[in-house]
């Protein structure tokens, strides 16, 4: 929900307090024009909405979670993408590295002027802490977002800290701490504030004029992923969250992509549900092995029953240096039913 600083006010923004007014009343107009449909939403339901946290820690819910607790958390959920210190390179760029001790203190990134640090990680960017706390909160673990209880999410940042050297390894965060910590933030004064989206007085982003005459009345797409490529990495629709807007486009050939939409075995509707198809391709390598390459290597050497209890653990350095998170989501019965399809040849 959009909330508004009082200089905001004072400088027009009642214009866009009266516009939200006119959008919340939105729902009961139509009623009233469309008797039956829609229903004003419950104040449980606008809560469960109002997640976000300003950079001023408006939102921040009361909690607290320790680096240790965050550290568990991490390896179980968080370090298949990130790296087991936040180094990892290999699915997404890392997240710690690049800040030195004299950067806390004055609170500008050196490396991020002087370029000698080979590419920009979070930490080097982070100017808000309520930015991370935030997108942890309602976008991870990638799989499984809004999963993650607030004492878990206060212990994943705090340990993302630690391996920043910002907070030592005993420290707890906490809503009543967080503020303090803040001051810490290696990038915390390297913010531009001279724009309209942190300030209405402010100049906007972009400045071009509007342009609505003589548009073309048809479009011809020019550039598009060449046949060759389409499924070099697997199918990438099935390589997205199924949770928002985004469902991917479908990569696969004709034959798979109907062998997939025909699959029966419950296996198949198991790894859907749980993203496994976003690490492992049926016959490609993507983060992980192709389930066909693990059928071949433990088919007749490995029961389900041990593939599943492997599956449930997670584990790391069989197929190379990205850990596989523990799938505690999946029931005994369940992995077994996913371990049985994989050995069966994932068909």
């Amino acid at each position: 929900m959009s909330r508004f600083d009082r200089r905001g006010l004072e400088t027009g923004g009642w214009g866009l307090v009266i516009a939200a007014l006119v959008w919340c009343a939105l729902p009961a107009v139509a009623q009233s024009r469309f008797p039956g449909v829609g229903r004003p939403a419950t104040p449980a339901e606008v809560k469960a909405w109002d997640i976000d946290v300003r950079p001023d820690f408006t939102g921040l819910p009361k909690g607290s979670g320790s680096v240790a607790l965050g550290m568990k958390v991490w390896d179980e959920k968080c370090a298949s993408c990130h790296g087991t210190f936040g180094e990892s390179n290999e699915v997404f760029t890392p997240i710690v590295g690049g800040t030195r001790p004299d950067d806390i203190k004055t609170g500008r990134v050196k490396a991020l002027v002087t370029g000698d640090y080979p590419q920009r990680t979070t930490l080097m960017k982070l100017s808000t802490l309520s930015s991370l706390w935030d997108y942890i909160n309602r976008a991870m673990p990638w799989n499984a977002p809004k999963s993650l209880t607030i004492e878990e999410v206060y212990a994943v940042t705090g340990y993302i800290l630690h391996l920043g050297d910002i907070v030592p390894a005993d420290f707890v965060l906490s809503d009543a701490n967080i503020r303090e910590v803040q001051n810490r933030l290696p990038n915390r004064n390297g913010k531009s504030q001279l724009h309209g989206l942190w300030d209405v007085r402010g100049k906007g982003d972009v400045q071009n004029a509007a342009c609505m005459k003589e548009c073309e009345k048809s479009v011809t797409v020019t550039s598009s992923l060449p046949d060759y490529a389409r499924n070099a990495h697997g199918n990438l629709r099935d390589q997205n969250r199924l949770i928002g807007p985004v469902r991917g486009i479908v990569t696969a050939s004709r034959g798979e992509a109907a062998r997939t939409v025909a699959a029966a075995h419950p296996g198949r509707a198991l790894a859907d549900q749980h993203a496994c198809m976003a690490c492992h391709g049926v016959t490609h390598k993507v983060v992980g092995p192709a389930l066909n390459d693990v059928k071949a290597k433990y088919a007749g050497k490995l029961d389900a029953a041990t593939l599943a209890a492997n599956i449930r653990k997670g584990g790391v350095g069989v197929w190379g240096a990205v850990p596989m998170p523990a799938q505690t989501g999946l029931s005994e019965a369940d992995a077994k039913t996913l371990a049985d399809w994989i050995l069966a040849g994932a068909q």
